[in-house]
């Protein structure tokens, strides 16, 4: 009422006076006896204004008197905001007395898609939450994948009691038999994560690495160390059996939400647990840590059953086979295809190792169902009618070695693309792969294939901006640090943290390396400990090393040049022509050319090198290396690898 009254009172005068001014003339136009004025009207004036002078009283007797205040009510008004206030932030349940701290120092993850590995480290102890790999860039020639550097993990090994798995994802699991191979700690998960990091120990021979599973059970406290007690709550996520972590110290409680979305009907009912992490938040949370990869979204990711009416309108038009490709660790995804298949009379043929592995798993522990009846082998399919036949495959990011990129190019074993098929890409493309699913599409549609990428066959598996703030409400932290993605991602992360009530100077953003100390009180930056990337060729599981990587380059992008020359050591003059070969550097065709330049290059390098050099054959070669680099980089603009080898008589 206060605010009505004053918007009333704040209306010009001037509106006032001019609405007054067109009422009275309008009054006397409309009516007649104003015209013709006479005495008597003027007469009737007292009257009149006695009559005005009752209406006002009558207006000001019939006026609302103010409602009185209920103290008692008041009151209440001012408990309730209490209690919000309270609700809101319940860090005062935290111990501020105490001298307790926990540092968190990202090994990978952050500034990155993929590779996700953190420390958890108190004074006496730490924890390793996941230990994934990424996947490299198109300038890390022969690099199939990378794993973390473990530098700081050696420094530390003495202190770390136990590696925590939050879920199965190969950018979570996938540098475990790396890790392993050097150093060995409990690992402690739920069932699919180990079954699948088992079966990496087994491919990498490290069958004995089984003995350190420790299995748990969701919404139950695992004391871990001395430090840590640790709850592991389900969590929605594009793999199944994920969790979110509840990490208890002497400090407070921190919540690591793994990735994650938050789907209300998943393929397998069981609905991410909500009540786990209200609880927690409403105990008081010193920090969480949330999955920023999709902070971009401002639509609510849509639940993994709205594939479903795309998946079945696919089968129902398919005049021929029906090829889906998806990750292979998307087994509800799978699992509604096959579903499908099967309702349109399909049998089901599973291609791609990594899809076979993970489908069987799934089934062995009893995360999905099927009949053995209706899979057939590969070879089967060529005796089939088409219309019976549904194939699950990898190679939806158009892998150059994946099942469906040799299909494409005519070079797969067994399965050959048809005009009649139906190709379903139920992926979204991972940053840096739009190139090779393109090429790939190129020889699927050269095939007569129909290709469909559609936005409703897939649905992503990371929260949108509207569950990351339903996450900041549930979990109520004092202190924020967004991971998982690059800056930009973490970035928008920190603008809906501060949208949902967190204050600016209690968001960090990390980047790899940094070490966060968090304390009841504070939360700042420590230092920074050594990080970077690990290469690795997949062909036979061995690490590269970096100088051969960096090598490549120069070889790709500026060729190499390769000298023979024989050096008279008395007179530092060459015996022979030298033998100058370059590739990647100039045509065929000016290659003679090219070879008498780098003979004067070394003719005057030897008049004019400083005595004595000669009789020092790695400082001779440096030498001359340098002064054939300078040369080409003058001419050409080019740093080509130069190779010399000379022989001094």
């Amino acid at each position: 009422m206060a605010e009505e009254t004053r918007e009333v009172q704040q209306k010009p005068q001037t509106d006032l006076k001019a609405n007054h001014r067109r009422n009275a003339k309008r009054s006397k136009t409309n009516n007649p006896s104003n015209q013709n004025k006479s005495s008597d009207e003027k007469s009737a004036k007292p009257a009149n204004n006695r009559s005005r002078n009752n209406n006002r009283g009558s207006s000001s007797r019939g006026r609302r008197q103010s409602t009185p205040t209920d103290e008692n009510l008041k009151s209440f008004v001012t408990k309730n905001q209490e209690s919000h206030k309270k609700r809101l932030n319940p860090h005062y349940k935290l111990d501020l007395n105490s001298k307790a701290k926990v540092r968190i120092t990202p090994l990978g993850g952050l500034g990155e898609i993929g590779g996700n590995i953190a420390v958890f480290e108190t004074e006496n102890e730490a924890i390793l939450i996941d230990v994934g790999m990424s996947f490299p860039d198109e300038e890390m020639h022969g690099v199939d994948i990378l794993i973390p550097d473990f530098a700081y993990l050696r420094e530390i090994k003495h202190k770390i009691v136990a590696v925590i798995i939050t879920h199965a994802h190969e950018d979570h699991i996938g540098a475990m038999p790396y890790l392993y191979k050097e150093m060995q700690f409990p690992i402690y998960g739920t069932p699919l994560p180990l079954a699948m990091i088992g079966n990496k120990f087994d491919e990498h021979h490290l069958k004995d690495c089984r003995k350190y599973f420790n299995p748990i059970e969701k919404r139950q406290v695992y004391k871990i160390g001395n430090d840590f007690e640790i709850e592991w709550m389900h969590m929605t996520h594009s793999i199944i059996d994920s969790s979110s972590l509840a990490i208890t110290t002497e400090a407070g409680t921190i919540i690591h939400t793994g990735d994650f979305k938050i789907d209300h009907t998943p393929v397998d009912g069981y609905p991410a647990d909500l009540h786990r992490l209200a609880y927690y938040g409403d105990r008081g949370v010193l920090c969480l840590l949330s999955d920023s990869t999709n902070s971009h979204n401002p639509n609510p990711t849509p639940s993994e059953l709205t594939v479903a009416p795309a998946l079945d309108r696919a089968f129902s038009k398919a005049e021929g086979r029906v090829i889906l490709s998806t990750f292979s660790s998307n087994i509800h995804r799978v699992y509604q295809a096959i579903q499908y298949g099967v309702k349109h009379g399909r049998k089901v043929c599973v291609i791609g190792r990594s899809m076979e592995r993970n489908i069987e798993i799934a089934m062995q522990y009893d995360y999905i169902r099927f009949p053995k009846n209706i899979f057939v082998d590969a070879e089967e399919v060529s005796r089939m009618n088409d219309k019976d036949v549904l194939i699950v495959t990898t190679g939806s990011q158009g892998e150059a070695n994946s099942a469906l990129f040799r299909m494409s190019i005519g070079e797969h074993r067994h399965i050959k693309i048809k005009p009649t098929d139906l190709i379903i890409l139920s992926s979204r493309a991972i940053p840096g792969n739009e190139g090779s699913i393109s090429n790939m599409m190129n020889f699927i549609q050269k095939c007569g294939a129909t290709v469909s990428m559609d936005r409703d066959i897939h649905v992503s598996g990371h929260a949108s901006i509207e569950e990351q703030k339903l996450m900041l409400r549930l979990v109520n932290p004092k202190f924020f640090l967004p991971v998982h993605g690059e800056y930009n991602h973490v970035m928008k992360h920190k603008e809906t943290a501060i949208l949902c009530g967190v204050p600016e100077r209690n968001v960090l953003l990390m980047t790899d390396g940094e070490q966060i100390e968090v304390a009841p009180k504070y939360m700042r930056k420590v230092k920074t400990v050594k990080t970077g990337k690990t290469y690795i060729d997949n062909q036979n599981n061995l690490e590269i090393e970096d100088d051969i990587v960096i090598d490549r380059q120069k070889l790709a992008n500026d060729g190499v040049v390769m000298i023979v020359a024989e050096v008279s050591e008395q007179d530092a003059k060459m015996l022979n022509k030298p033998k100058v070969t370059s590739f990647g550097l100039v045509a065929d065709k000016k290659d003679k050319a090219f070879a008498k330049e780098i003979e004067d290059v070394l003719e005057n390098f030897l008049i004019n090198m400083k005595p004595g050099l000669i009789s020092n054959h790695k400082a001779f070669e440096a030498d001359l290396r340098q002064a054939v680099r300078k040369h080409i980089y003058r001419r050409m603009k080019k740093y080509p690898l130069i190779v010399p080898h000379t022989f001094i008589h």
